[in-house]
């Protein structure tokens, strides 16, 4: 046991780590009660999962609290998922069951009775999601100044999950409104599993505040994995590409059915795919259905069926998820995790890793792809995501590299979120004084005073807003319906949703209304329809047999960073055959690096397809493609003589009046204003990104959109190194 952090610690927390049979104390655990009872600063606690990071923070917060108590609440948690509050909550309550320190949830799902209890005692830990707290301060401030009039702590969890994401932002400008509101300055500590540059996370966490920004855990949290990539390859025949479909399931189901296992998908659609196809296989092999679905359109007590069943299940247990399971809701010790396809990030690779191996530190994954090839283009006769899936390993292996984030320089769908926000608070405010409550938080550093204008100038003139005889704003007549609807609170985009029910309760939601009689599968079980109440939004289904998968809006492709897609191409000029790549995948990886040499993929950034039809493919990231796409489109379209583009995965396909050499020898020639939205922003480009774009103007969308979207200047600079010349 590590002495001078184990006695420092409060006799209650000695205790607890008694209770536990605990023998001593992780790094990161010393670390952390140093920097957080020795320092005023506030402090990331970044480590691998299960490191034992909320412990980290709790401890010392802990006993520095019990050694000068706080007479409201002392310490408010805030988390991303409503399922990581209820599951911490669990954690915490049994921490403080020897103290005096309640701990209470707080969000949708809560009774309003157990929140009144909150409200009256006042004290202890509140445990609250980002969207309960915004309507928290802007609904009831007096109850929010005195829950919170002498808070010491804010503990945000899974804080790479926020940054770089307007309701990170939304954090950090409720933080800002709390402080102004109660007068208190509360320290901040941000537990990540996921994060590489710190600097950024360091800048992030201490905005508006006079307080510096510590980092401790950063040293690489040892574990042992284990990693496995098999890849399968589907014909054009019929007849052939069943029977390799039928192995693909057989596979599957060999690695998953006789343990304790997550499968990871990348939209809700696989996840029900893939749980509908091993439960088909169960039944045809008269063997236990031990298969569950997690994802955000399953309801959540089926979600908490599935969470219960892997952490308390004795035998095998199997759950497809996306997203919802990449956080840390505790699921229990899980003998491996299953990806299908390539994740999207290493961030998102690093944490599905980690769910696995949680308490014997030996991580085990496997990666497993379908490959369709299309001979119509050179480009689709590349299995991308196999390549994906060996740079986000090698990146990991190479470097334990996770993607930086970037904060949007203009938020201006957030600037009318909080602009509403803070009036419902207020009820009405002199322009100069709105202004000053809402400019100064510090997600809106780099948006002016003349753009607030004419943001407020559109709200008016479209009764979001109303401006009185006396001068004041108040929110208007649109306004009004907008703050009093329970969907205000989030800043993420909103689905429209049919909740679907049978005779047992709610099984989930939809996107899209199917007709009455149609099948479809959720929750991995087949439901026909049996009526629909369009008016509530509600569908009631009955069960049947059928393999029909919905498809969800919202179920797209994430970004992938330059470094990744770089990292894929060294994949196909190295001759390293990884360890970790079972027999599929190695053939096709070797068919796929003899193809792209044979073809002289890899030797030139534009491939000609037939006279005035040509590939571009420079080898850079989501953002960075589109833009490209965008300039070509835009900007450059005349001189290049270009009729029409298509983008496929991670190459353009053009068709202009040029052949490659005049079309390049033209490009050479071309200037861009790289600061100019109309270089860039084509006339018929949707702008809208964000959920209260609306309520923006259109200059502002295309400034937005130029500044928070599109990458320019590195555009520029791929195109022809250095070839423009920006005026």
């Amino acid at each position: 046991m590590s002495k001078s952090a184990f006695e420092r610690y409060a006799p209650f927390i000695q205790e607890y780590i008694y209770r536990k049979k605990w023998t001593d104390l992780r790094e990161v655990q010393v670390e952390a009660c140093e920097v957080i009872l020795d320092t005023d600063d506030h402090v990331i606690i970044a480590s691998g999962t299960a490191s034992g990071k909320t412990e980290a923070a709790f401890f010392p917060i802990l006993t520095q609290l019990q050694q000068a108590p706080s007479n409201t609440i002392a310490i408010m948690y805030i988390g991303p998922l409503k399922a990581l509050i209820n599951d911490q909550f669990e954690r915490l309550s049994d921490l403080l069951e020897e103290s005096d320190m309640p701990v209470w949830p707080w969000h949708g799902d809560v009774s309003q009775s157990l929140k009144k209890q909150a409200l009256n005692k006042a004290r202890g830990v509140l445990q609250i999601t980002p969207e309960s707290l915004e309507a928290l301060i802007m609904r009831r401030p007096g109850d929010a100044a005195r829950l919170f009039a002498d808070l010491r702590f804010v503990v945000i969890d899974e804080i790479h999950a926020l940054m770089g994401a307007d309701r990170g932002l939304q954090v950090i400008c409720l933080l800002s409104r709390l402080e102004k509101l109660t007068g208190c300055k509360p320290r901040r500590i941000g537990l990540s599993a996921t994060l590489n540059d710190y600097k950024p996370a360091e800048i992030f966490l201490s905005a508006g505040t006079k307080r510096e920004t510590l980092s401790v855990g950063i040293k690489i949290h040892q574990r042992t994995i284990s990693l496995a990539a098999q890849s399968f390859v589907l014909p054009a025949e019929d007849d052939k590409r069943d029977e390799v479909l039928e192995q693909y399931n057989e596979f599957l189901y060999d690695h998953c059915h006789d343990k304790k296992c997550l499968i990871f998908t990348n939209s809700r659609a696989d996840a029900e795919k893939v749980i509908n196809d091993m439960k088909e296989l169960a039944v045809n092999k008269h063997e236990r259905d031990v298969f569950f679905v997690h994802h955000g359109s399953v309801s959540a007590m089926l979600r908490h069926e599935a969470e219960a069943a892997l952490r308390e299940h004795q035998g095998p247990t199997v759950t497809a998820a996306t997203l919802t399971l990449e956080l840390g809701i505790d699921v229990g010790d899980l003998d491996s995790i299953i990806q299908i396809g390539a994740p999207f990030s290493c961030s998102s690779f690093v944490q599905r890793l980690g769910r696995s191996g949680r308490r014997t530190g030996k991580s085990k994954m496997l990666f497993v792809n379908q490959f369709e090839e299309d001979r119509h283009s050179p480009f689709e006769m590349i299995p991308w995501d196999l390549l994906r899936t060996i740079a986000v390993i090698q990146l990991y292996l190479e470097e334990h590299w996770v993607e930086p984030f970037e904060v949007k320089p203009k938020p201006f769908s957030l600037l009318a979120h909080q602009t509403l926000s803070t009036l419902f608070t207020y009820g009405e405010l002199q322009p100069a004084d709105l202004a000053r409550n809402v400019l100064t938080m510090p997600p809106f550093a780099e948006i002016d005073q003349n753009e607030y204008r004419l943001l407020l100038q559109k709200m008016i003139q479209e009764d979001y807003l109303q401006r009185m005889d006396s001068g004041e704003v108040i929110i208007g007549l649109k306004g009004e319906k907008i703050v009093q609807h329970f969907s205000f609170y989030a800043v993420f985009q909103d689905e429209q949703v049919y909740h679907v029910f049978s005779q047992s309760g709610e099984i989930g939601t939809l996107s899209n209304c199917p007709a009455v009689g149609e099948v479809f599968i959720l929750a991995g079980r087949s439901w026909q329809v049996s009526s629909i109440d369009e008016e509530r939004k509600m569908i009631y289904v009955k069960l049947v047999k059928n393999n029909r998968i919905p498809k969800w809006i919202g179920d797209h492709a994430g970004l992938i960073h330059t470094k990744i897609v770089k990292r894929m191409k060294q994949v196909l000029q190295e001759e390293t055959m990884y360890a970790y790549l079972q027999p599929g995948s190695q053939e096709l990886l070797n068919k796929t690096r003899n193809f792209v040499k044979e073809n002289y993929i890899l030797d030139r950034d534009f491939i000609p397809a037939s006279t005035k039809s040509f590939y571009l493919c420079p080898w850079v990231g989501s953002r960075e493609l589109f833009t490209i796409n965008n300039l070509l489109l835009c900007g450059l379209k005349d001189d290049l003589q270009i009729y029409t583009i298509r983008q496929g995965k991670h190459y353009l396909e053009i068709r202009s009046g040029l052949s490659v050499d005049d079309f390049k020898a033209a490009l050479n020639k071309t200037s861009i204003a790289i600061d100019d939205p109309n270089q860039v922003i084509p006339d018929q480009q949707p702008l809208r990104m964000d959920k209260y774009d609306y309520m923006v103007p259109k200059d502002l969308l295309r400034e937005a959109f130029l500044r928070n979207v599109l990458d320019v200047r590195e555009a520029q600079r791929i195109l022809k190194d250095n070839t423009f010349v920006a005026r």
